[in-house]
């Protein structure tokens, strides 16, 4: 199960997160949001993680350009694409979809991804609410690797995975103490109740 914490703005939720388990470690490169990180703090903070854990960066309705500028700089492995985005050549892409109720997940075989992110929709805040959509919706054979988001904790993941079978799992804000701050203590059961 690949897992992944999001948001990570510190050098020590950063190592807290890979120390539990994690596989992957979120940052977000939205201006608007509350646990975002410009590209320079960015690269400083991943220079001091180890190789052994993906580094994501999570952009939204931004162009090519700034994005492979932004991944090169920071020193990421995946671009997580959330809202309108243009093809990007030779880079890892997970695209994140809102799981609302024009969502059919036969037609997630037919975007161009590595992983599909399934986050509940969240409207101008572009995920991090906290909230969990039906998970029945992301159910069932598909082609493409998902990636389940919206509103995991320990408390549900168990629940999540048995329900959807994904690739992976991706929390945030459930498991903060405040936005842009995790929870240590939230974030390790999390953790192990998702590599349980």
């Amino acid at each position: 199960m690949m897992v992944k914490i999001c948001g990570i703005t510190n050098r020590e939720d950063a190592l807290a997160a890979i120390e539990g388990g994690a596989s992957a470690l979120g940052f977000n490169f939205y201006p608007e949001s509350p646990r975002y990180l410009n590209p320079e703090q960015a690269a400083e903070l991943i220079a001091q993680l180890p190789a052994t854990v993906w580094k994501v960066g999570v952009f939204v309705n931004e162009s090519p350009q700034r994005i492979t500028e932004i991944v090169n700089r920071a020193g990421l492995d995946v671009a997580q694409l959330v809202g309108q985005a243009d093809s990007l050549s030779g880079l890892r892409i997970w695209r994140a979809i809102q799981v609302d109720e024009n969502f059919r997940l036969s037609n997630l075989d037919q975007i161009e991804a590595e992983a599909i992110l399934l986050d509940t929709p969240s409207g101008a805040a572009h995920g991090g609410t906290g909230r969990t959509f039906d998970w029945s919706k992301a159910a069932g054979p598909t082609k493409v690797k998902i990636i389940l988001a919206g509103g995991l904790d320990a408390t549900n993941v168990r629940q999540a995975i048995a329900a959807v079978h994904p690739w992976g799992v991706d929390t945030c804000s459930r498991i903060e103490s405040f936005p842009g701050r995790k929870d240590h203590l939230k974030m390790a059961q999390f953790l192990r109740e998702a590599t349980a």
